[in-house]
């Protein structure tokens, strides 16, 4: 399976920078995995309803443009579905057992994403109702998509 995570802007802390680095290296046996990241658009202070949406939509263009061909795009989104690490590991062998061998994972930035990319997601994820950093989002994904492939294999991590 070849994994795209799609971010929008780059990893400010070394700790995550670091947790993602451990995941990225446990996840080579099971899966192609890359990490794109485009640049955070810029917010206006106290930014209107309608400056927020453009700042959003342009950022989600940019966004939208790093997934790959034919790629199953996974939105991660607070609005979007809750599920458990067991549903995502049968998610990902569903898509598996489809011949959809290309899945793209997609990071919004701090302000969250444009209508346009919940509209263009084959399927909204919600870790949780709570709000993380963004960047915090990306080594949950990291984690969560190794201990998927651990599940699949019946493998201890998971218990």
């Amino acid at each position: 399976m070849r994994i795209t995570i799609v971010c929008a802007g780059r990893i400010k802390e070394r700790y995550l920078e670091e947790g993602i680095a451990v995941f990225m290296k446990r996840l080579a046996p099971f899966a192609d995995v890359e990490i794109r990241e485009v640049r955070e658009e810029k917010m206006p202070d106290a930014p209107t309803p309608a400056e927020k949406a453009q700042v959003l939509a342009r950022e989600g263009e940019k966004l939208l443009r790093l997934v790959p061909e034919g790629s199953c795009l996974v939105v991660l989104d607070v609005f979007g579905e809750e599920m458990a690490s067991e549903a995502l590991a049968e998610k990902l062998d569903a898509l598996a057992l489809a011949g959809r061998s290309r899945v793209t994972f997609l990071i919004g930035s701090a302000f969250g994403i444009s209508d346009a990319v919940r509209r263009a997601a084959d399927f909204r994820l919600s870790f949780s109702r709570m709000t993380f950093t963004h960047q915090m989002v990306r080594l949950l994904l990291v984690e969560q998509i190794y201990r998927a492939f651990k599940i699949s294999r019946g493998e201890k991590y998971h218990w």
